[in-house]
């Protein structure tokens, strides 16, 4: 059979670094484990990679409420525990740490004292479904999704977008079957949105008032136990997509054509990705089942890298 366009390009990751016997929580219970694993034991979920202009990597860990720093050796410290479920992960450009916490809406992080306080609790008074990724546009608008338990059986997952100094929040959809991560285009005008229990990613383009228009499908899955989860922009305007359930991570370029797929050397929960700061075309992947941060190089020739990202929108970065 004939493609219209080449088959990707094979990449196989190797381990960065992974989370320490000593930060393990061996046979320790947890609530979220409990109800999300039916009991079977958990150590740790990692998720929500995010760089600082230090080049620090900030990750999370949901089943017992930490997060955690890797210098640009490896080496993982513990930075803040606290009573919540913390997902996806960003950094504004001021340096402060924004966490959507499943429990507590939307939080934040100081990154000296590991204090974390609340920034959005709720929606007009009501309670968010649970809060699962974010994502800063260029004018610091945070991006949000409310993804709770839905899914096919309960297709009311929501997307906010919080905006700066108003205080502003707007709903932009609230039909979606378990929205994850999500990431802006170049432009800012097309939100992307990992549908997880669809198996796909949705195209949400948005109009000059900002309401959300002829939203479609941008890409469709097959297989796993999950689906899409985390994703990250290029810096020509593709888009990199965590297959979790798989153990890949696909690299697709504007038109959403695969040139480059990740493989996973531990388990398949490849859950979110970011490019990191030396060159921009490293990647980095939390890996959930095994507790591991991967990484994969691209080569020069493929023309794969990173898109500048908000943590790093202001003078001197």
């Amino acid at each position: 059979m004939t493609y219209p366009f080449p088959e990707p390009v094979v990449i196989d990751a190797e381990v960065f670094t992974e989370l320490p016997a000593v930060l393990r929580r061996q046979g320790v219970s947890s609530y979220w484990a409990d109800r999300n694993r039916r009991g079977q034991a958990v150590d740790s979920f990692l998720e929500g990679p995010s760089f600082d202009r230090e080049g620090h990597l900030w990750f999370v860990d949901i089943p017992f409420g930490r997060i955690f720093r890797a210098d640009p050796s490896g080496k993982v410290e513990q930075v803040s525990e606290y009573d919540g479920q913390p997902n996806g992960l960003k950094i504004h450009a001021d340096g402060r740490i924004f966490i959507a916490d499943f429990q507590n809406g939307i939080v934040t992080l100081d990154p000296r004292t590991g204090e974390v306080a609340p920034a959005l609790r709720d929606c007009d008074t009501e309670g968010f479904k649970g809060c699962n990724d974010l994502h800063f546009g260029r004018d610091g608008s945070l991006y949000f999704t409310d993804q709770g338990q839905t899914g096919l059986q309960d297709p009311t997952g929501r997307v906010y977008r919080w905006e700066p100094g108003s205080g502003v929040l707007t709903c932009l959809v609230d039909k979606v079957p378990s929205p994850n991560g999500l990431v802006l285009d170049l432009a800012e005008h097309v939100l992307f949105l990992a549908v997880t229990r669809a198996n796909a990613v949705w195209r949400l383009p948005m109009s000059p008032s900002g309401r959300v228009n002829k939203a479609g499908l941008f890409l469709q899955f097959s297989g796993g136990r999950a689906g899409p989860d985390g994703l990250a922009l290029t810096s020509e305007g593709g888009v990199v997509v965590c297959q979790t359930g798989m153990g890949l991570v696909w690299v697709h370029n504007s038109l959403g054509q695969p040139i480059a797929v990740v493989r996973s050397p531990r388990g398949l929960g490849t859950t979110n990705c970011a490019f990191g700061r030396e060159g921009g075309r490293t990647l980095f992947i939390t890996e959930s089942d095994s507790g591991s941060i991967l990484k994969a190089e691209f080569p020069p020739e493929l023309g794969i890298a990173g898109a500048p990202m908000f943590s790093a929108a202001c003078a001197g970065s």
